[in-house]
This record gives structure tokens, sequence and C-alpha cells, in this order.
């Protein structure tokens, strides 16, 4: 069922959804009852409403500049994000991506027009039509999220959270809390330690440092996720022990340190912040990295995933150690009978289900990372890289020591550090410097026919490398890596010819990663080598 568009919701399938409680389409929209004055998430267990007393908005924006408030219960602002922003590249999605990490809260809706290339009134009058809500009242939402989070899960005076949560007054904080969680947030805080009486619930954390769970729609294949973090871990800014992922990051006003492991139903997140004001371009940083806004039964529908062997979370921390090195083990997704292209008795194809295409935190760090990894193994691109950050990252307190260098810093003095063949040394400098200078703005904003061409007009950036950054900066679904080495092994085991995939559009993209898989765990069974970059030459 795919009931949601940006600009018109089916209502007959969106209440089958309410009815059903049915959570794969929290977050895709929302449900407001006229009779309560309350919006909800689809899977909200309280009694299904009637017909007559509802209607469906596509973000929580829209809810509450209609004038609902948000369902005390099922907590519509902490539902997984909408899966369109990634799907959609229209001006829309690309602001609510833009939105999400934070632009208007630091240079206001001029800002967040001038990054997209439109005029205030334009951009205005789209989100609008499309969302039900403007710039400043999406924006809003955030911030009632934001606040909602730290009010929740720190022990903050109000007015820090006020501040770090982008409001620009107590007055304005406290009476936008109140109007979308119908509860001051003293009251909120109140019920908060009330409900951390089951052990469950997070404790508050000390300033700077939260403890947050990450929710995302089932399945999720956790062994790609965990196997794909471990094994292009760079020591110094990153680490990878007892399935727990460490690094640094850089953020709008500073920098953050966060440690993300998988659980049950949630990602646990914790986050030690160096501005509290970065709290929601993190967090969607975070998700964005993890592909967590995915809806992975509508991606699995298209690409024929069925449930193989044991499940994706059953390695031991030995496994999850051994994920991490070059032999590449075993990650669960080739069959091991009825041959290399396994189907089932109708033909499709037997993936695992709920992959994810990794996404990034930093575009320029995705960008140079990728191109010192051209053509070389993943190790030695590990090498290579923590060779760069140990002599040219900033330094900062915390479990790991460094945050990658910025462009400017790489532009300058990178040859220095870098090396490898010469042409490879002078493609990554000049890169850097494009990026320095402002010359190659990569941001989630971008249209990906756009960023690939400029891309592409680099030096010693060809295809492959276009397409695996476009992929991963935009959360583009439908990229197919078909010039990538792994990914063609994945295909010839599976007997998928490259030159056809239109039937798999517009999840392409997640093909590339099942493909890449499949290879990747085919190539463990046989002797141990080195491997190699997955990246073909450019």
């Amino acid at each position: 069922m795919d009931c949601v568009t940006i600009t018109a919701l089916d209502f007959e399938q969106c209440y089958r959804a309410v009815s059903t409680r049915d959570s794969r389409f929290d977050g895709q929209f929302f449900t407001a009852v006229r009779t309560t004055g309350i919006y909800c998430r689809p899977s909200c267990p309280a009694i299904t409403p009637k017909r007559a007393n509802v209607s469906f908005l596509p973000t929580a924006a829209a809810a509450q500049h209609a004038g609902y408030r948000a369902c005390r219960r099922c907590l519509p602002d902490a539902a997984p994000g909408s899966p369109l922003w990634n799907t959609r590249a229209d001006l829309a999605a690309r602001a609510m991506r833009l939105i999400g990490d934070g632009v208007i809260e630091r240079g206001g809706v001029p800002a967040l027009a001038a990054t997209l290339g439109y005029s205030q009134r334009q951009l205005t009058r789209v989100l609008t039509t499309e969302l039900g809500a403007g710039p400043l009242a999406l924006a809003r939402a955030h911030r009632a999220h934001t606040a909602r989070l730290l009010i929740q899960t720190t022990a903050m005076p109000m007015s820090d959270i006020a501040f770090a949560a982008g409001f620009a007054s107590i007055r304005q904080f406290n009476d936008t809390v109140r109007e979308v969680f119908a509860v001051s947030p003293t009251t909120m805080r109140t019920e908060a330690q009330r409900a951390r009486k089951d052990p469950a619930q997070p404790s508050p954390s000390a300033n700077g440092t939260l403890s947050l769970r990450l929710p995302f729609r089932e399945p999720l294949d956790r062994a790609w996720l965990e196997w794909f973090l471990s094994a292009h871990v760079v020591p110094g800014m990153e680490s990878w022990e007892d399935r727990v992922y460490t690094r640094n990051l850089r953020t709008p006003h500073g920098h953050a340190t966060a440690r993300i492991g998988f659980r049950g139903d949630h990602v646990r997140a914790e986050l030690a912040l160096h501005d509290m004001r970065d709290l929601a371009p993190t967090v969607a940083r975070l998700r964005h990295l993890l592909d967590l806004d995915a809806d992975p039964v509508g991606i699995d529908e298209v690409l024929g995933a069925t449930p193989l062997g044991a499940p994706a979370d059953a390695f031991d921390t030995e496994d999850a150690r051994r994920l991490a090195t070059d032999t590449l083990p075993d990650i669960g997704s080739a069959p091991a009978s009825d041959g290399p292209a396994a189907r089932n008795g109708r033909g499709r194809l037997l993936f695992t289900p709920g992959i994810r295409v990794p996404g990034c935190l930093d575009g320029p760090e995705l960008l140079l990372r990728t191109m010192i990894g051209q053509q070389i193994s993943v190790s030695a691109a590990a090498t290579h890289t923590a060779r760069l950050v140990a002599a040219l990252g900033e330094p900062v307190d915390g479990p790991v020591p460094r945050l990658f260098p910025t462009p400017a810093v790489i532009a300058e003095r990178g040859a220095e550090v870098l090396t490898g063949p010469a042409r490879r040394v002078r493609s990554i400098i000049g890169a850097a410097a494009a990026l320095a200078a402002g010359d190659l703005p990569l941001h989630a904003g971008r249209t990906a026919a756009e960023l690939r061409r400029d891309l592409l007009a680099l030096d010693g950036v060809g295809p492959w490398t276009a397409d695996y950054v476009t992929m991963r900066l935009l959360a583009d679904p439908d990229i197919l890596l078909d010039t990538d080495l792994v990914v063609r092994q994945g295909a010839d085991l599976l007997g998928i010819d490259l030159s056809d995939t239109a039937r798999w559009a517009p999840w392409r993209s997640y093909l590339s990663m099942h493909l890449w898989k499949t290879a990747l765990s085919r190539r463990a069974a046989a002797p141990k080598r080195p491997a190699r970059s997955a990246s073909k030459t450019d």
C-alpha cells in the first residue's frame, strides 16, 4: 500500500492504515481528529476515530499549523521520518531535508531560499501548497521536537533548552510547548521522570550528553549496517568495539561524538555535544547515515526480499569483530542452497529483507574519503585516511581523539601527508580546494543531476565515484552502481542482467547493496585474500 503523496493523501487507504494501526506508516502521514483537536501517528493505540471526524496531513507542522496538538500517548513527533524526503527530489522534499539539518535556525528563511536557489516568496508558496505549512511552521515543528527531547532526557534548565532548541525567547518556547503538547515544559519533565520508573526508560544525562532512542521501520538488516560501519572504520576518528560504533563529527556550531548500537526495535545513540544547538542536525545526520527513515516493506516488495536463514542480528561479539577485517566474512545474504541464483516458486529473487543504503554524516568528508579509497583495498584506504587524520585532524576530547580534517587544511597541507599516485594526490587536493572555496557545495538540498554533473567536472572523479557520492549524500534510492566490480560479481552470482533493471526502479540503490552484500558473502566462503575496494577504477 502506497497511500502517501505530498500534495494529496488517499483517504481510504490512510484510514485503513489507521484502522489496522499499521506502524509502517508512522511518520508518513498524520491523523488529525477534529472532535479532540489532537493529531496522532497511524499506529496510535487509542480507539480508531470515526471517518467523519478525521483528516490526514502530510507533516506534523501542517497539523500544528491547523491548530491540532500532539497526542501524548503515541508522541507523533517521535515517529520515524517520512521516506518521501529521500524518494522525491522536488523542491519541497529538498527543503525538508535542509530544514531537518537546522538551516532555518542558523540563517532563517533567507538562508534556506538561497541554498535552494529560489525566492523566499516562491519557496513559501510551494511548501504551503505541498506540505500544508510554510518554512517557518515546518521549522517550528522541528524546534518543538528538539525541545521535547531535551526536556525529557536532560536535566538542563528550561532557559538553556529554549535557546538550544532554536527558540528566540523563553516565552516563545513556553507558548510553543503548550500549544503543541498541551502541557507546560515543567509538567512534561515531571511526567518523563515518573515514566523513568520503568527501567527501560533512559535517565537524564548531564549537560552536553544525551542518550536517545532512534526509531525505525522494521525489518532492519542490522548485520549489513554493522559490517559497513565496522569495515570502514578510520582509527583516530572512529572506532568499533563490542558492536558499538563511535566517531567524531563536525556540527554547525562545533563538533560532537556519537556512539551508536543496534537494539531490538531502535538504535541507541549516545551523543556528547559541544553545543546543544546541534542536537537536531546531529540526530538528523545519524538517521541519514543509517537510512532509518526508509520504508523497507515497500522496498522489499519491489525487490522480492524474502527472509532467509538466521536473523540479521544473530552474530555474536566475535563475529562483529571479524566483520571489520579484510576477510569480509559471511554477512548472511547469499543463499547456501539452490545454486547461486536462488529464487522462490514465482521466480522472484530471494534477498535478505530490510537492507539499508548507508548515508553520510559530512558531504566533504564522504567525497575525500571516497577519492582516497579509489583503486586500493579497504584496509589500505583506512590506513591512508588514518594517517591524514593523525597529521591534520583537529584534536578533541573524548573516546576518539580527532576530527576529519577540513577541506581547507587538506588543500593547504594534504600534499605533505597523502601518498600514492601523483595524479590521485593532485585530484584529492583539487577537490579539497574546490570544497574550501565554496565552488562545490555538498549538501542534501541539491538535485542528483546537478550534483553528479559537478562531481564529474572534478579531475580524478569518474562515474562510479560520482554515483556513489550522490547516492550516499542525497539518499537517492535509484542509483544502480552498475560499473562497480563487486556489484557486477553479485549480479553474476544471482543471474541478473544489469542492463535490464527497470523493474526494480525506483529502488536500484538498494539493489546495489543486495548485490554488493551477496558478492562479499560469497567471497568470504572462498580462500581468504585481501579485500579490494568496492569501487571501479574511475
